[in-house]
Formats: C-alpha cells, structure tokens, sequence
C-alpha cells in the first residue's frame, strides 16, 4: 500500500477590518484636534468661568456656587427660558411642513425646479443682522410697506406689541432657514427608490396617498435629523432678535442667548452670563438625545433611490 501524500491546507487570507480601520483613523486627527480647540476648550472655559465673579477686564475672584445661585433664583430666567421654548416650538411647526413640501416639491428633475431652488436658497445667504434691519424698515408703521401701500392691515405696530412681535420674529426665522431644511429634504427625497412610486402607481395609488405612505416614512431619518438642527439652532439665536426687538417689547422676546448677552456684556457680569451658556449647552444636549431616542436607530438607513 502506498501512503497517501500528505495534503497541506492554507488558510484562506482574510482582510483584517480592524487593521484596515485603525490605519485610516489618523485621518480623524485634524477634525479631533480642532473640535477639542473650538469646541472643548472654550466649553471648558465657560464652565469654570461659571464659578467666578468677573467684569471682563479685571481680576477672577472665586465665587463657588453663588453665580448658579443667582440666575436660577432671578426670576426672570424662566420667562427667558419659556420665551426660548415658544420661539423653539413654534419656528418648528411652521418650517417643517412648508420645508417638506419644498423639497418633495424641488425634488423633481425640471430644469425650472432647479432655478427655484436656487432662488430659494438666497435668504440663507443674507446676513442676519441685515434680514432683521430690512424686516424693521419694511414693518415701521409711518414709513414702511404698509404706509406705502396704503394698506391698513400692515399698518400696525408690528414690534410694539408683545404678540405681534414674537408672531414677527417667528416669520423672519423661518423665512430665513426654511431654505435650508428644504435642500435637506429635497436631497432625502432623492435618495427613495423610484420603484417604490411606481409600485403605488401600478396599485392605483394617487399623489397624496404616495406622499403620506412612501415620502414620509421614507423620510423619516431626514426629519430627524432637520428638527435637530431646528430645535438646537434655536438655542442660539441671537443677533437677529437683538437687532429685530432688542427683547422687547419689555422682554416679550427676550430669549436666554439675548439675556446671557445683557448679562455679560450690557452688565459686566460675566460669571451670571457664563451660567446661561452651561444651561444652553445643557439643554441643547438633552434635546439632541431626545429627538435621537425618538427618532430610533438609524442603522437601517435608507435605500438608495435609482
């Protein structure tokens, strides 16, 4: 009997993802490097600033906790905080919907949907401060649109008026970054596959049925991720509203952003100012995992449309 030769098996190579991925992390380094610079290092800043008394100029004296103590007592602070909330709220509801029909809308293939989308996309463009100065000047009631018109319903005192101006800031608001929300849309509707569309057409599925069982859920991740930005942005608004209404009329729209700025650079009390940023940064990342929580996992993403 002849013994049988000897078989040697080799292992099959397989690519190693994990050294494959750590060969590419130092890529992440620049973008790590400048977050901890503009990101970290100021957050950290403000913190310990949060424990001190300062005029902006002089010496840091400690304060331990008597900074938090002040502003959580002051009792305008919640009405700068239910201000912030009805502006956050608010500004949602009205540019979330006209944003999704923009985008549904801009998503088609016409050549004139893509002159429009570029039009619409002028007032993100524009500075704040010069949206606020135009919209003062165009809503004056001796000199402005309505005067010039003649029309009485314009005629009003538009920033003079606890309603009529939170009403007023909302509207500017929203003109100015419906815009982008809408190109965020306009991108996610893109993504769904076409063969979906053509499925409900097939079944006899009109437009509006298609919008609410395809587009909707398909973007749901997308709304998401553009209510986010929304909710969180809001946190920050400031110049427009300083310039606008000053918080006014009285402090009908004086928001927390508004306030830290009186605090800190009208009132030279950096320490009380540098609380209500620790308090913005706090409620931004609580709102942040709120809408994560409620948003799911977005592991399943998408499919990617024709």
């Amino acid at each position: 009997m002849t013994a049988a030769a000897p078989t040697v098996v080799r292992a099959r190579r397989t690519p190693s993802h994990a050294g494959r991925s750590g060969s590419v992390a130092w890529m992440a380094l620049p973008a790590l490097a400048i977050f901890t610079v503009f990101g970290v290092v100021p957050l950290v800043g403000v913190l310990l600033l949060s424990f001190v008394q300062w005029d902006g100029l002089g010496a840091l004296h400690p304060a331990g906790f008597a900074n938090w103590r002040t502003v959580l007592s002051d009792p305008g602070l919640p009405h700068s905080l239910f201000v912030t909330f009805e502006i956050m709220i608010l500004s949602w509801a009205a540019q979330t919907p006209i944003s999704l029909l923009l985008g549904v809308f801009l998503a088609g293939r016409q050549r004139y949907r893509a002159l429009l989308a570029v039009l619409y996309f002028v007032p993100l463009l524009l500075s704040s401060a010069a949206i606020a100065i135009t919209y003062k000047a165009l809503l004056d009631p001796n000199f402005g649109l309505g005067a010039g018109l003649h029309l009485e319903f314009l005629t009003q005192d538009w920033l003079g008026r606890d309603h009529l101006a939170l009403g007023v800031v909302i509207f500017v608001v929203s003109w100015q970054f419906i815009p982008f929300h809408s190109l965020i849309y306009q991108g996610g509707v893109r993504q769904i596959p076409t063969t979906m569309y053509e499925a409900a057409s097939i079944d006899g599925a009109g437009r509006i049925r298609q919008f609410f069982s395809i587009t909707v859920p398909q973007l749901k991740y997308t709304i998401i991720t553009s209510s986010t930005l929304m909710v969180v942005g809001s946190l920050t608004f400031f110049d427009l509203i300083f310039v606008l209404t000053a918080g006014g009329p009285g402090d009908a729209t004086r928001v927390l952003a508004l306030d830290m700025y009186k605090r800190g650079f009208q009132a030279n009390l950096m320490g009380p100012a540098s609380v209500i940023a620790v308090l913005l940064v706090l409620i931004g990342l609580a709102l942040a995992l709120l809408l994560r929580r409620l948003g799911g996992s977005t592991t399943a993403s998408q499919q990617e449309g024709a």
